[in-house]
């Protein structure tokens, strides 16, 4: 027992905030309210409001639980070799040049957020041949808020955002994205979204890509493309791929930070992979042998369940097309709940246009609606959602979205 009056070392740590989206869970979970809605989760729900766990996935654990070969032996440090050659493949395809080339590698990271982590953490140590923690990271405007922070944490001290959003048209900003691009010091890091755009659901065209991608190349900036949702957006696993594809067929060096948790389901297993792109294969193994040291002072050996559930579904034809056949189905609950969305608040003749729901791809709908209508949504009609008007499509359903319609309606009416 400490004596009386002894002084903590711990006295002056202050409380930190608390995450947004996670706080705004525990808020809708303590709420009384028997028709509360919660539409900030950034998870898949399915028409009954509970999470899926994908058939696939049921059909593989049971494969992996009654092999008799496996056990419980450290993996390497880079990972689980099977699951990500399989991961770099189907996010750059198998008939990738980079790949036969041998200039392809990967870490298998802790969920997407860790491969952030491992690319940041390399690139302030590495980045252009020195350490210079200087060199400017642009971010869109808005963004996931943990891509600011996991570049802060690693060292770099120019974090930028680059124009995105237009929130009169809303949708992209695409004249303001090329200023920037063209006005930004050259070997600049830019964090791209390879699709379904967190948080405003909205992505460049191909055309638009292409003409990102010459600028960027010849102003030589780095992508670091971040894939949390391919084949989540649009159902097909090579549309959401393009981007990134097109990028390599352009011959960009880059980094691309994927996850499986949304397109597998795997949420709590947090398996996420960084394929690295690089311009020869002596490269790629100076690359690979630095990433090797910095996972060993972060995790230093991944997990193998969630992993292991991805490789052995990716490698087996019949399983790989039943998992595409259950990414189809959540990609197509969202969409319907984008067109029914729109139509009921059309029928209530709600102000405003709302085009921008259909036009938009992904988990998340960027609403438009104004700080003081989400506070109206949350306290007077217990519909939760994120402060910046962003909501997640999955937490409508058949059941709730005429009551979620008729609030976003009441809050735009009452609430200026």
């Amino acid at each position: 027992v400490a004596p009386p009056g002894a002084m903590s070392v711990f006295r002056e740590v202050t409380l930190a905030a608390p995450v947004a989206v996670f706080k705004l869970t525990e808020d809708f979970n303590n709420d009384p309210f028997p028709d509360k809605v919660n539409l900030g989760v950034g998870a898949y729900r399915t028409d009954e409001s509970k999470p899926w766990v994908l058939p696939v996935v049921k059909k593989v654990e049971k494969i992996i639980a009654h092999d008799d070969r496996l056990n419980h032996e450290y993996l390497p440090i880079l990972g689980l070799p099977e699951f990500r050659s399989s991961a770099s493949k189907i996010v750059l395809g198998d008939d990738s040049s980079a790949i036969q080339e041998d200039r392809v590698g990967a870490v298998q990271c802790l969920g997407g957020t860790g491969a952030l982590k491992i690319g940041a953490e390399f690139l302030k140590r590495f980045y252009n041949g020195n350490n210079n923690t200087k060199t400017p990271v642009y971010v869109s405007a808005p963004t996931w808020e943990n891509h600011n922070d996991l570049f802060i944490s690693a060292g770099f001290e120019d974090i930028r955002p680059y124009s995105y959003w237009d929130a009169e048209k809303r949708g992209l900003d695409f004249s303001g994205f090329l200023g920037n691009l063209e006005s930004c010091p050259e070997r600049s890091i830019f964090v791209l979204h390879a699709c379904a755009h967190n948080p405003t659901g909205t992505d460049p065209s191909q055309e638009q890509w292409k003409q990102i991608a010459e600028v960027m190349k010849r102003r030589k900036l780095f992508v670091f493309f971040d894939s949390a949702y391919q084949g989540f957006a649009t159902g097909s696993l090579e549309k959401d791929a393009w981007a990134v594809r097109y990028f390599v067929s352009m011959g960009f060096e880059m980094f691309c930070a994927q996850s499986f948790s949304k397109n597998f389901g795997l949420y709590n297993e947090r398996v996420g992979n960084l394929t690295i792109v690089a311009r020869n294969s002596d490269l790629l193994k100076r690359v690979l042998s630095q990433m090797e040291k910095i996972v060993r002072i972060t995790w230093s050996n991944p997990p193998t369940q969630g992993a292991r559930l991805v490789a052995v579904t990716l490698n087996s034809p019949d399983l790989f097309a039943e998992w595409k056949d259950n990414v189809r189905t959540m990609a197509d609950r969202v969409l319907l709940m984008r067109s029914q969305l729109k139509a009921k608040l059309r029928t209530l003749g709600t102000p405003g246009t709302w085009d921008h729901i259909t036009n938009q791809i992904g988990m998340f709908s960027f609403t438009g609606l104004n700080p003081k209508q989400v506070e109206y949504l949350i306290k007077e009609r217990h519909v939760y959602l994120m402060a910046s008007g962003r909501i997640n499509m999955c937490g409508l359903t058949s059941k709730n979205i005429d009551y979620v319609a008729k609030c976003i309606h009441e809050a735009v009416t009452k609430v200026q």
